[in-house]
């Protein structure tokens, strides 16, 4: 946004300058000064930048081997990184235009949850944006997996690509999408056009915040990645966390 000058600059006029002049001179910044923030607001209007908030779902019950889709729900420490980023999301001075969710039962309670910050919301849940395995560098990794099941997540993955990642329409947007660790790894590597089987070299936390804005040309801009600073370290929670988190109060 641009700038306006200071009016400061302007208010030091020298006594031998008549006031008519003066009074000239401080109209004409004035006018000024509403001009320019009448451009700075139709820039920031029109040429309708995207802006996605990339969120990684709450801890949850790792030990149930219930289906995703209807089990693996939130733990309480889940519940609570869920609730620190919504309050961190609310006071972000934006108005966010849609909330959107994976399938997924852990990505689905996530964003009920943010969802209660802006009830002015309704959640959309979409199966493109839930957890799978795209093909990695790692071959540990990949020796897990069928090749079937692989060339499944790209192709998922790659569809919803252009579904999420396009330029505004028209004005501005702010989308909160509630999603999963493969997942935004992999669209990290698409926004930033590098190979794609680089997406394991990330490591991603619960309730992390990834942010990547989108101009009206579709060129991309990758803002944040990951951060993690609303949470104490006590409630910070990884796939693989080398000390396990809780709710309590650090003394």
């Amino acid at each position: 946004m641009l700038a306006a000058p200071e009016v400061a600059m302007y208010s030091r006029i020298p006594s031998s300058v008549p006031i008519a002049a003066s009074l000239f001179v401080l109209i004409t910044v004035v006018i000024a000064m509403t001009g320019i923030a009448a451009h700075a607001q139709e820039v920031e209007t029109a040429d309708g930048i995207r802006t996605i908030y990339l969120i990684r779902h709450g801890d949850y019950d790792h030990d149930d081997e219930s289906d995703p889709e209807i089990g693996k729900a939130l733990i309480p420490l889940g519940v609570a990184q869920a609730r620190i980023l919504g309050a961190r999301l609310r006071g972000i001075p934006v108005e966010f235009s849609s909330l959107h969710s994976s399938t997924m039962t852990r990505a689905r309670e996530t964003a009920l949850v943010i969802g209660e910050e802006f009830p002015g919301l309704e959640l959309q849940i979409s199966p493109l944006i839930k957890e799978c395995t795209p093909p990695t560098r790692r071959e540990d990794i990949m020796a897990e997996e069928t090749e079937a099941d692989l060339a499944t997540c790209q192709a998922q993955l790659e569809e919803a690509y252009p579904v999420f990642f396009t330029p505004s329409p028209d004005a501005d947007r702010h989308d909160l999408i509630v999603c999963h660790g493969n997942v935004i790894r992999y669209f990290v590597t698409k926004v930033l056009e590098v190979d794609t089987t680089a997406w394991l070299g990330m490591s991603i936390g619960n309730c992390s915040l990834t942010v990547i804005k989108i101009k009206p040309d579709g060129s991309m801009k990758l803002l944040s990645f990951g951060d993690v600073g609303h949470l104490p370290p006590n409630l910070s929670t990884r796939t693989a966390p080398e000390a396990p988190a809780n709710l309590d109060v650090p003394r």
